[in-house]
């Protein structure tokens, strides 16, 4: 009789049980429509820690609005933590390979969460795999430098593509301090291979500790968004200041798997509800302040 002991030894064994046991876990944890959340009864909510949508101690405008969401369907919350490199693949199972226009999904993970609720840009690259909501909030990338620098900020234009264009002309080729696989991926801005002097932070994976490398000296210039960006004039007052657009104004949304459809229904109808009713705007008060001054077509859209 041969013993298990033995059986262990033969190394394909061993790698043959650890992917049973790989997709046994993905297949328990796996994404969920509509119906499988309420049947579950919790909603997982998949955040990163940034800016005030999903902050340090769990809070934020991104977190109230699932919670909001959660209980309307009659389900309990729970936040889920992740980070800009993981969260696809803690939603889809899969990790995500982009090359150039062209994405695929690899590999097999265990499915973390039915929602990615975090300040989620909208992005060509991430339609292609993912199923957005109608926007939660508007955003826009901005080229950042020190304060000292000797950079000035651009005169305003009779157009954004002549702002953006101006912006470009002071970055030039000069070292830009980027996050890569983020919203601020300079990929996504076609700041990738035409000469600058790129400077990938790798030290962690949280966008709010962009400014703070700047201010080290790590790069003349780095990308915030505009979220992003209000805050961290507050909390670098007089250390910082913004030179110009680097994108057109973009939106911000909630994700789902694509065979979630029913599932981003039941979201859609809960953002339009809550947009109507004012306890939206209540929110957006309560997290971003005064940013209806930098997007007012935004927040004048009717639900």
């Amino acid at each position: 009789m041969i013993r298990i002991d033995d059986m262990l030894t033969n190394l394909a064994t061993k790698r043959a049980l650890a992917l049973v046991l790989l997709l046994a876990t993905s297949l328990m944890a796996a994404a969920a429509d509509l119906k499988e959340v309420r049947e579950r009864g919790v909603l997982r909510h998949l955040g990163i820690r940034y800016a005030n949508f999903v902050t340090a101690s769990g809070a934020g405008l991104d977190v109230e609005i699932m919670q909001g969401f959660a209980a309307s369907l009659g389900v309990r919350h729970e936040l889920v933590h992740t980070d800009f490199y993981n969260v696809i693949r803690d939603l889809l199972g899969k990790d995500v390979v982009r090359k150039g226009d062209e994405v695929t999904l690899e590999g097999q993970y265990p499915v973390r969460g039915d929602v990615i609720a975090t300040g989620f840009t909208v992005l060509p690259w991430r339609e292609k795999v993912l199923l957005y909501s109608a926007p939660t909030f508007p955003s826009q990338v901005l080229l950042v430098s020190r304060v000292e620098s000797n950079y000035s900020p651009i005169a305003p234009q009779a157009t954004l593509a002549q702002e953006i264009a101006q912006t470009r002309a002071v970055l030039g080729k000069r070292s830009l301090l980027v996050m890569e696989r983020t919203c601020l991926d300079p990929a996504n801005y076609g700041l990738k291979g035409v000469g600058i002097d790129l400077k990938a932070y790798t030290a962690t994976t949280n966008l709010d500790e962009m400014v703070p490398a700047l201010l080290r000296g790590d790069a003349e210039f780095t990308l915030l968004d505009v979220p992003d960006a209000v805050i961290d004039l507050q909390r670098w007052a007089g250390r910082i200041k913004v030179i110009g657009p680097l994108s057109g104004n973009q939106d911000l949304a909630a994700a789902f798997p694509k065979d979630a459809p029913l599932l981003r229904g039941a979201f859609d109808a809960y953002l339009k509800q809550i947009r109507a009713d004012g306890s939206y705007g209540k929110l957006v008060n309560k997290y971003y302040p005064g940013i209806r001054r930098y997007f007012p077509d935004f927040f004048v859209r009717k639900p």
